[in-house]
């Protein structure tokens, strides 16, 4: 609980072993004792006393420890409500902490990152914002904007001195580096993209070829349906995992073919689409038979895409191979395999590892953008920075100068959280639990 009124409330239902009043009892300590209604104990607890300003909220907060268990929760839970407390709205109590001042909008966003993380380097990555590196980072950038900000005041409040020249250099200069600072943060948006959502990967191939064994002999469980019947997968199966620390989200497809029923071409079609958006296409085709016109058909939807070939079913005899030209003209990364005998699975996920080279990715030295609201903000930024350029360019006056170079400092601003509307700051948190 936390709020002004947090210990009314659980003087109300929390008897302690030793009594005290709540001014003798310190903040960043623990007691035992019990929860009651009506002097029957509900549960024996240890209760976390915080005290204003010092904890999460910046409010006075508590923590009650029980031996958990659904109904002994749910009870504690109704004690409370029923002796004044309120249910938390999603991110309510990082909400009150962003509110409160003790940190700001990026610092709480991190929040909900390091929660959902999927893998090692969006925890590091979440943190090290949640420590304020993007908030500091931002704050050098405006501090830099602000310095040539008090000599554009002073020359719209004297225009009889012609500073104009000095002012306009001073501009330029200024702007080339907030921009080479703002586009070395945009830039990282493409790997952050990847460390927050996994590299969208879609296994392509006609029925039969081995897509849903692949994905089976990848995730190590059987999550798609195996048969000999061609056409069982139907539609997409996603799945996260990690291969030598790169975050995947695979997506097993229904077999490319000419459709027998609605349903089926339905799939087809999102198959195709899937392709399309993916930032890695696995495409695997059936080695034991020769090429078919759905062959060529796959191998013309990864032309000019980042793809790895897998020639598969090795174990039979072949009638594909490896070496055949034309397969070269579409991927230089081809792999035979036998996803039923597990051999050449290795490989894959070398070719992988190979083709996005995430361990180059420094997290102890570098500021990675994993949130698309940052980068978006960034990216209006660096638009911002250009129209200030024209403008000065185009000898407008020093006060119009003025008003774009502002649009910058809002829209860095509103990446902290200082010009943020409140639709933005509800929509937020709503992606937040309850627990946070």
């Amino acid at each position: 609980m936390s709020g002004k009124n947090c210990f009314e409330v659980l003087n109300k239902i929390f008897k302690p072993k030793k009594q005290e009043n709540i001014e003798d009892i310190k903040g960043y300590s623990i007691k035992y004792g019990h929860i009651i209604e009506n002097d029957m104990i509900i549960d024996e607890v240890l209760v976390s006393y915080f005290k204003a300003p010092k904890s999460y909220t910046t409010e006075d907060m508590c923590e009650i420890n029980s031996h958990g268990g659904n109904i002994v929760m749910k009870k504690i839970l109704e004690l409370c409500l029923k002796n004044g407390a309120e249910l938390a709205e999603p991110g309510e109590f990082t909400k009150r902490a962003f509110l409160n001042g003790r940190i700001d909008l990026a610092q709480a966003e991190s929040v909900i990152d390091v929660i959902n993380a999927k893998n090692e380097k969006e925890v590091k990555a979440g943190v090290k914002q949640l420590e304020g590196e993007l908030s500091q980072e931002i704050a050098v950038i405006k501090q830099e904007i602000l310095d040539v900000m008090v000599n554009i005041e002073v020359a719209i409040d004297y225009p009889e001195y012609d500073v104009d020249d000095v002012t306009n250099k001073q501009i330029l200069d200024m702007l080339d580096s907030v921009e080479e600072k703002l586009k070395k943060l945009e830039k990282s948006f493409d790997n952050g993209k990847i460390i927050k959502e996994g590299i969208k990967t879609a296994i392509i191939g006609r029925p039969n070829a081995g897509k849903s064994s692949l994905l089976n002999r990848i995730l190590k469980e059987d999550r798609a349906i195996v048969t000999e019947y061609e056409g069982t997968t139907r539609d997409t199966i996603e799945e996260f995992v990690n291969i030598n620390g790169i975050p995947l989200k695979l997506i097993d497809t229904a077999g490319i073919r000419k459709a027998k029923d609605e349903v089926e071409k339905i799939g087809i079609h999102k198959s195709k689409e899937i392709a399309k958006d993916a930032d890695l296409i696995i495409a695997i085709f059936d080695a034991s038979k020769k090429l078919s016109e759905e062959d060529k058909e796959i191998l013309e939807i990864i032309k000019n895409k980042k793809a790895i070939i897998l020639l598969n079913k090795i174990d039979l005899n072949k009638e594909i191979q490896k070496e055949d030209k034309i397969f070269r003209k579409y991927s230089d990364s081809i792999i035979e395999i036998s996803a039923l005998n597990n051999i050449g699975i290795d490989k894959l996920y070398e070719e992988i590892t190979k083709l996005f080279e995430l361990n180059e990715i420094n997290l102890d030295n570098d500021l990675v953008i994993t949130n698309v609201r940052h980068k978006n903000l960034i990216t209006k930024a660096i638009e911002e920075i250009n129209k200030t350029r024209k403008s000065i360019k185009d000898k407008m006056p020093i006060d119009i100068v003025a008003i774009y170079i502002k649009e910058i400092l809002e829209d860095l601003g509103n990446i902290t959280g200082e010009f943020v509307t409140e639709d933005i700051i509800n929509e937020i948190f709503s992606k937040f639990c309850l627990g946070k």
